[in-house]
């Protein structure tokens, strides 16, 4: 379990939306950063100041609230990851280029999970859940102006400029863009 990458299951984001599994306040917290990207001892790292641990991690294993995707022996072409259905993943532009493997739907849902940590922080995390129950290429476009808003409040209309062309470019592959419509200086 030492380097293994975990990710919330189903039951782990139940729990991230609705609270219905009631799960402890710090577990929950632990829970929030399991996102199938960061090995263990990373997250750990991050919240051993509260006194979480090894076995915190076994709770929630234990309890069907994350699974294993890449134990630390793993090679990440390896392990498969789940792939939404075939309707959600339009072939990549030729003008842009995914990392190995990658399809859009995951990088659209990686870019948004990385991007609302770092900028927008707690406030985000009401847009961070919409992110997890996006279920199709639309309903994450459907988010981009509510990101932009959050965004340019944050951290000012220079970093919601560059993001606005990071996302666009997942987003869109190639395609332009819909303009905003209420978001003054992007």
């Amino acid at each position: 379990m030492t380097n293994s990458v975990f990710d919330k299951t189903e039951k782990g984001r139940e729990e991230i939306a609705t609270r219905k599994h009631h799960l402890a306040h710090r577990l929950r917290t632990l829970l929030l950063l399991f996102d199938g990207k960061h090995a263990t001892e990373d997250i750990l790292e991050k919240v051993s100041g509260i006194g979480l641990n090894h076995a915190n991690i076994g709770e929630l294993l234990a309890e069907g609230f994350i699974h294993i995707t890449q134990t630390g022996a793993q090679e990440s072409a390896e392990t498969p990851t789940p792939q939404p259905p075939a309707q959600q993943q339009p072939e990549p532009h030729a003008g842009r280029t995914l990392a190995n493997g990658e399809s859009q739907f995951e990088a659209i849902y990686h870019f948004y999970t990385e991007t609302i940590k770092s900028t927008i922080g707690l406030r985000g995390y009401a847009l961070q859940l919409k992110v997890e129950r996006a279920g199709s290429l639309d309903e994450f476009r459907a988010l981009r102006q509510q990101y932009l808003e959050a965004v340019l409040k944050a951290k000012g209309s220079e970093t919601a400029k560059a993001l606005k062309m990071r996302l666009d470019e997942v987003l869109y592959l190639g395609e332009s863009a819909p303009p905003l419509t209420t978001i003054a200086g992007l």
